[in-house]
C-alpha cells in the first residue's frame, strides 16, 4: 500500500486493518505509507518502530499512539500557538 497522505487522513489508512494487531503487523501492512506533516514527512513504519505498545485493539488506539509519536514540528508552525495572547 504505497501512498502519501496528509496527517489528518491517517485514520482512513488504519480503518482498513483488522484488530487486534501488533505494531509489527501495522508496519508490515502500511509501513510504506508516507504521512505529510507541516514540516517534512514520516513513514508509518518508522514511527511505529518507536511504539512501546504490544498490540492495538482499535483504530482509535492505533491513531492515538501514532499521533503521540509524531515530532513537535508535525503540526502548524514552530513556536506558534493559537492560545497565546
Amino acid at each position: 500500500m504505497t501512498e502519501s497522505i496528509k496527517r489528518n487522513r491517517i485514520g482512513t489508512v488504519f480503518d482498513a486493518l483488522e484488530y487486534p494487531l501488533s505494531p509489527q503487523h501495522v508496519a508490515g501492512e502500511c509501513g510504506d505509507v508516507t504521512v505529510r506533516l507541516a514540516e517534512g514527512s514520516v513513514s508509518v513504519g518508522n514511527m511505529l518502530e518507536r511504539s512501546g505498545a504490544d498490540r492495538f485493539t482499535s483504530r482509535d488506539g492505533l491513531e492515538l499512539e501514532f499521533l503521540s509519536l509524531l515530532p513537535g514540528s508535525a503540526v502548524g508552525e514552530p513556536f506558534q500557538s493559537g492560545g497565546d495572547a
